[in-house]
């Protein structure tokens, strides 16, 4: 009876709700406060990886200890996609003393958000004021979400794109031109690193998407895509040029193949990494040196970004 009576008390969300509730700006806030202030009190799982056929499915939780919240994600990554998506997400709120649920929602589209609002985050702290041009390297979900979350934070005066060919980065420029000013230029991989400003890559690429030597100096890198060991988005180079950052010491020693690889190269090493983001929020280490220097967040997806946001939902 008591576990009836839990279930029959959840909110049900649906993907409609979670997009018209919340809003970007709200999210970067609410991202902001959670590194900054909620951080040293919570608890966060490593996030577990279980191997399916044809994909990996993962968990993802978080409790926060003072504020009484705690939170669960559960995702499915396909290896080729059955449909649109090749993710699939889940996301529930739930009692800290009891486990009963009391919020669930799809999550494809808080993840997306929250990811690209961590990345929006990142670059308001890391990147130059002046910065004129954004590079985004991929042509879908997670791609539109930062193609509408960055330019809350800096004012870009052209936009390039670079999916995995030409037109579907063509294509995906004229669907998007609408929504942003500047329009969007679809460009060569070579084009878009070398000429952006503030360059975010979000693929599912397992290789370097670009040669390091190409960026000039002052870039500033959101590694949003690769979440594995053994999968990376830029060359070792890149890192070793770079002052980089990361959500959290642990996700990035252990799944960020774009630090991994090259620390077991021995091309960097452990003290590469300048901080985490609740160093970085919480001013407790310096982060753009100078004008010159190359910075990098690198994010393989963060619980707390998904409690923060998803407790939104439940205001």
């Amino acid at each position: 009876m008591l576990v009836r009576y839990a279930w029959a008390l959840m909110n049900v969300l649906t993907e409609d709700d979670v997009r018209e509730r919340l809003g970007p700006a709200r999210v970067i806030m609410a991202i902001e406060s959670a590194f900054r202030d909620r951080y040293p009190s919570v608890v966060i799982s490593a996030r577990s990886h279980m191997n399916l056929p044809g994909g990996v499915f993962l968990t993802m939780a978080c409790y926060d200890v003072d504020g009484h919240a705690l939170g669960i994600k559960l995702v499915v990554v396909q290896d080729k996609p059955q449909g649109t998506d090749r993710v699939h997400a889940t996301y529930m709120l739930l009692e800290p003393q009891t486990g009963a649920p009391k919020l669930i929602m799809p999550a494809n589209h808080l993840t997306d958000l929250r990811t690209a609002a961590t990345s929006a985050l990142a670059t308001q702290l890391l990147a130059r004021e002046e910065v004129r041009v954004l590079g985004i390297f991929g042509v879908g979900r997670l791609a539109r979400a930062h193609l509408r979350m960055l330019p809350l934070v800096r004012r870009f005066e052209r936009i390039l794109v670079c999916g995995r060919d030409f037109d579907a980065s063509r294509e995906f420029a004229q669907s998007m031109s609408s929504e942003t000013n500047p329009p969007i230029e679809a460009v060569a991989p070579r084009t878009c690193a070398a000429e952006s400003d503030v360059i975010c890559t979000c693929t599912t690429s397992q290789m370097p998407l670009f040669d390091g030597h190409v960026l000039r100096a002052g870039t500033h890198l959101n590694l949003a895509g690769a979440f594995q060991p053994h999968a990376r988005e830029v060359d070792s180079l890149t890192v070793q040029r770079a002052r980089v950052f990361v959500e959290t010491y642990e996700s990035a020693l252990t799944e960020a193949g774009d630090l991994v690889i090259p620390l077991q190269e021995g091309v960097i090493g452990r003290n590469h990494i300048a901080g985490d983001l609740h160093e970085l929020v919480s001013r407790k280490t310096l982060g753009r040196i100078d004008p010159d220097t190359v910075t990098m967040f690198k994010s393989v997806g963060c619980a707390l970004e998904d409690l923060a946001t998803a407790e939104l939902l439940s205001i």
